[in-house]
């Protein structure tokens, strides 16, 4: 498994409850060490941000495109 899937994977697992010595074991490390700063990097904060501005992109793009529909001018 490629490295990021490795760590997102962690991340995630982390982030559902999992414990840290079952993670651990799951990817293979042989202690907590490494499991424990990989879930420092939670992957959650930057996947709500991402979301987030997609879903402002999306929003903004369908305002636009009903403002043309409706024969107006976009916004600048």
């Amino acid at each position: 498994m490629p490295r990021e899937m490795r760590h997102s994977s962690v991340s995630l697992l982390s982030d559902s409850g999992v414990p840290l010595e079952d993670i651990a074991r799951l990817v293979g490390h042989s202690g907590t060490a490494v499991t424990e700063a990989v879930c420092r990097k939670q992957i959650r904060p930057v996947l709500l941000g991402g979301a987030e501005a997609m879903d402002r992109i999306f929003t903004w793009q369908e305002r636009q495109s009903l403002r043309m529909r409706k024969g107006c001018r976009p916004f600048g």
